[in-house]
């Protein structure tokens, strides 16, 4: 700003001529080239607000140094504003410089700064004292302000990072045993069956344990009622365990347990379990837990589509310190968890990472144990988010004939195909991880188990809920089932004559 004409600052004369000597005013008239930044270094509070400005901008540089941008700084008159945190600062001094201007300095564990102050400004004996507190204020919003931020970018962070670092985990934990690829013998199984050929044996009982399939395993009636009548038609006795599905890991493990026992006594013929989803962790979870209890009851599992090493679905939305907590998503789930389909929010907790490291620690599947994991990829094409898929079926008596004697059955259908490929699309541009739109690939390979990765694609509630669309000429989820239970046979029998080998 061009100074030396008095016309031009008249307005703010009045406001100046209390703070200076006579015989200064006219020299502060002609030296008026830095008004502005003097009129911040005169305002404490204002010479406070820019050094907060200063601090967070040199935060927002550091934080994201690679998008930093050279500072372009502006020389009003050789006269430089130059500010720092004021959490350090002790104290101001007034001195006379030899210029014939005051200075203020401000004097921090690392540096001291002097600002130039309008000679013949006079300051009086109370203005340090106001001064101070003004600097303490100011000081304990500044604080406020940047932890704030600082808070805001780590939540932020946290939120972007997600489940990078966890998905996966399991196939590099240390003392895992390897897995072995049965997908040629599986479809060669799945073959057979098209052609009439099946082979399981009566001299076992099928258990099969429905799952969280997205929230919805005890509303759907259909939920394995094909498979269940398609074994029962081969003269095979199968059973759907009346399990909540969206109860803890932990307690469902119980009721398991329970069932197993009591199919053994009533029949003694040992149990192959088929678990779902969730229902293969809670089927895990039982063998794991009471094994001493179950070694004689149990003949072999299949973990269908499980999350056996977690969900980034759930970890990503119980997750602490996201930007999520700003709007209290943790309990909007506990309300639609509990409130909606009436379970239980550990059932979710319990599928997290931490959750699920956690208990593998403890419990791990016994090594004697014939393991079948069925992991699918669902498909992203636009022709998917027209699938509807069977849910229930409800009953119109109207539209039928007398003569008929049944009502009508009318399927009720949503559309699952497009929300598990939505689902799976956005794990896919998010992790770069391929799924079935709830579990990702690498979280459902069960260690020392033998996987089975078809080609097809196939989403997560697929496997219970059939399309209206399905092509004839693939397998069906019965049929699906069928093959996954009659490789775990195979493989009982083969992990039975290893061990007699062994004994010889």
């Amino acid at each position: 700003m061009e100074g030396g004409n008095p016309d031009s600052i008249e307005p703010a004369t009045p406001l100046l001529n209390g703070g200076l000597r006579n015989n200064e005013h006219n020299s502060y008239i002609n030296g008026n080239d830095g008004l502005i930044p003097q009129l911040f270094t005169s305002v404490p509070t204002l010479n406070e607000a820019a050094s907060y400005l200063a601090e967070t901008t040199s935060y927002f540089s550091r934080c994201f140094t690679d998008y930093s941008v050279e500072p372009d700084y502006s020389v009003v008159s050789e006269q430089e504003l130059t500010t720092f945190p004021s959490e350090h600062t002790r104290e101001y001094l007034d001195t006379r410089s030899s210029s014939g201007r005051y200075s203020t300095f401000s004097e921090s564990s690392d540096t001291a700064t002097a600002t130039s102050v309008p000679d013949g400004i006079r300051r009086s004996p109370g203005d340090s004292s106001q001064n101070s507190g003004a600097i303490v204020v100011a000081d304990h919003s500044h604080q406020n302000g940047i932890s704030l931020f600082q808070g805001l970018i780590a939540r932020a962070r946290r939120t972007v990072r997600g489940s990078a670092d966890d998905i996966g985990w399991i196939e590099r934990a240390p003392g895992m045993p390897p897995v072995e690829d049965g997908t040629d013998r599986f479809m060669e199984i799945i073959d057979e069956i098209r052609h009439g050929v099946h082979r399981l044996p009566n001299s076992v009982i099928y258990l099969l344990v429905p799952g969280m399939a997205g929230l919805f395993s005890n509303h759907g009636p259909l939920y394995f009622v094909n498979t269940k009548i398609s074994l029962s038609k081969m003269g095979l006795a199968c059973h759907i365990a009346k399990i909540h599905s969206e109860a803890s890991v932990e307690k469902n493990a119980r009721e398991i347990k329970e069932y197993i026992e009591e199919i053994y006594w009533g029949s003694q013929k040992r149990v192959l379990l088929l678990g779902h989803s969730k229902g293969g962790v809670d089927a895990a979870a039982a063998l794991s837990m009471y094994w001493s209890d179950l070694k004689d009851k149990v003949a072999g599992l299949v973990l269908a589509q499980s999350p056996y090493g977690g969900s980034p679905i759930a970890s990503d939305i119980l997750r602490e310190g996201q930007l999520g907590d700003y709007v209290n998503l943790r309990k909007l789930m506990e309300i639609l968890i509990c409130k909606v389909i009436k379970g239980d929010m550990q059932a979710l907790e319990d599928l997290t990472y931490e959750r699920r490291k956690e208990f593998l620690r403890k419990h791990r599947l016994p090594p004697e144990l014939p393991v079948v994991s069925f992991i699918t990829e669902a498909g992203i094409s636009p022709a998917v988010l027209a699938t509807l898929s069977r849910v229930a079926h409800a009953e119109v008596p109207i539209v039928v004939p007398l003569t008929a004697g049944q009502p009508a059955k009318v399927p009720v259908v949503i559309p699952l195909g497009a929300a598990m490929a939505a689902c799976a699309q956005l794990l896919q541009i998010r992790y770069g991880e391929k799924s079935d739109g709830l579990v990702t690939c690498r979280d459902a390979q069960v260690p020392g188990s033998i996987v089975v990765r078809p080609k097809r694609k196939l989403d997560h509630a697929w496997m219970v809920y059939s399309a209206l669309d399905d092509d004839p000429t693939e397998a069906n989820a019965s049929q699906v089932c069928e093959a996954l239970l009659f490789l775990l046979v195979e493989a009982g029998l083969r992990k039975r004559h290893e061990r007699a080998m062994k004994d010889e």
